[in-house]
């Protein structure tokens, strides 16, 4: 399983600093969570285009940077993230009326397309849309709803597109990539890794006062059996 952080819980005084050493510990996938001040239940405003463009330009064309658009208008403002250079746009299924045009709009773009779903939305929504989608991320708290913790009630949830992609795969389709994010740390690493998760996002796990990143992914690298 891949660890991406959200750089959420960052000082952003720092955060060139703190974007080289996740790199300097072997991440090599940035998650870039855009808060509108609309969509999400607290009406948080998190950064916008003008942001990831500078995280880009640190970073340079190799790191992978995806961005998660907790907004109400990703059919309008997709274009603005693109240019920004991200390689991947993820947009809520409860927030998008047409979701198979963004998707064409975003591949004829050159960027690879995610969805989202929230711990209430049904699987359904989202299962028709697999075939076309580089990614699912299936979020384990509610977003911008804060104090809360990992949600483990959205098991059954990342079970069933796992057996969906596995299935589609297996049929020739496309090798659709399952993400989680929500309270994920050293602890729960494990269990989410064997419902068949590939990519997990962490944020203060990762990014802390308490330890370095590189600290704080190898608890979490042990966690999962691994030694790296």
């Amino acid at each position: 399983m891949e660890i991406t952080p959200s750089i959420l819980t960052a000082d952003f005084s720092r955060l060139g600093e703190t974007l080289d050493e996740a790199i300097a510990s072997g991440i090599n996938w940035i998650h870039m969570d855009v808060m509108d001040g609309n969509w999400v239940v607290n009406r948080t405003i998190t950064f916008g285009p003008a942001l990831i463009r500078s995280v880009r330009n640190r970073l340079g064309p190799k790191v992978f940077i995806d961005c998660h658009l907790m907004t109400t208008n990703a059919e309008e403002t997709w274009d603005q993230y693109v240019d920004a250079g991200v390689n991947m746009v993820i947009a809520h299924i409860e927030a998008v009326n047409d979701f198979p045009s963004l998707t064409e709009k975003l591949r004829d773009a050159g960027v690879q397309v995610g969805c989202v779903l929230n711990p209430g939305t049904p699987v359904d929504l989202v299962i028709p849309l697999l075939p076309v989608l580089d990614l699912v991320l299936v979020m384990s708290v509610i977003p911008g709803k804060g104090g809360q913790s990992f949600m483990p009630e959205v098991e059954e949830k990342v079970k069933t597109f796992r057996a969906a992609i596995d299935a589609q795969i297996t049929d020739g389709g496309r090798g659709t990539k399952l993400m989680i994010d929500g309270g994920i740390k050293d602890h729960n690493a494990a269990l989410v890794a064997g419902w068949g998760i590939d990519i997990a996002v962490v944020g203060s796990g990762l990014i802390n006062d308490t330890a370095s990143i590189r600290e704080n992914l190898a608890s979490i690298n042990n966690s999962l059996g691994n030694n790296n």
